[in-house]
């Protein structure tokens, strides 16, 4: 930085803001490409020398060591924000998706009135086998562990439960039993038979 003259007065804020910038603006722009992108590094450069101009009681008489942990805090705060901006937007698209596919009130509550009435139409046994699969999100294996059958039954128990509901036919054997959602597990009260 240009020093102060002995004879005369000290230089203003703006000579001093001015010699600041002739004599470190080109290096905290070299040391800034080496960590962002040219035209981020012009944001930076910029962004350092206003908070060095705001700051120019603080800034010390070598001012480049400075400048440069200005620069270095620049970027990494302009890195975070990029990620929060990145992470708000990506959570946006989320919701926008999320919001799109998801039906109004008054289809959810007919496609569910639908759906316990289709699931009223299987077995108890059945209904079980399918709420374990596709509700819960088991495995047939893991399934047949919890209704304490065999695979092979379950999957029996499942292929029934699958082929009723797509011809919509209640079963001509057992008639149909109201879904009760308070008991916390039909299959176990009707033990492991499938």
């Amino acid at each position: 930085m240009t020093p102060k003259t002995e004879d005369g007065p000290p230089p203003s804020d703006e000579e001093r803001f001015t010699a600041l910038w002739d004599d470190y603006a080109g290096r905290v722009f070299a040391y800034t490409c080496r960590h962002v992108d040219h035209h981020s590094a012009q944001e930076v450069v910029s962004e350092t020398f206003l908070v060095a101009w705001r700051r120019l009681d603080e800034v010390p008489e070598q001012a480049l060591p400075w400048l440069l942990v200005v620069a270095r805090n620049t970027v990494n705060n302009s890195r975070r924000s990029v990620r929060r901006n990145d992470a708000l937007t990506e959570k946006m698209r989320r919701i926008e998706r999320i919001a799109a596919s998801t039906p109004g009130a008054d289809v959810t509550v007919t496609d569910r009135t639908e759906l316990l009435e289709a699931l009223a139409t299987l077995t108890v046994i059945e209904r079980e086998a399918l709420l374990l699969t596709a509700w819960d999100g088991l495995t047939a294996t893991e399934a047949a562990r919890v209704a304490g059958c065999s695979v092979p039954a379950m999957h029996v128990r499942l292929f029934r439960a699958r082929r009723r509901l797509s011809s919509g036919l209640t079963p001509e054997s057992v008639s149909a039993s109201p879904i009760n959602v308070t008991r916390p597990c039909a299959a176990a009260e009707h033990g492991s038979t499938p």
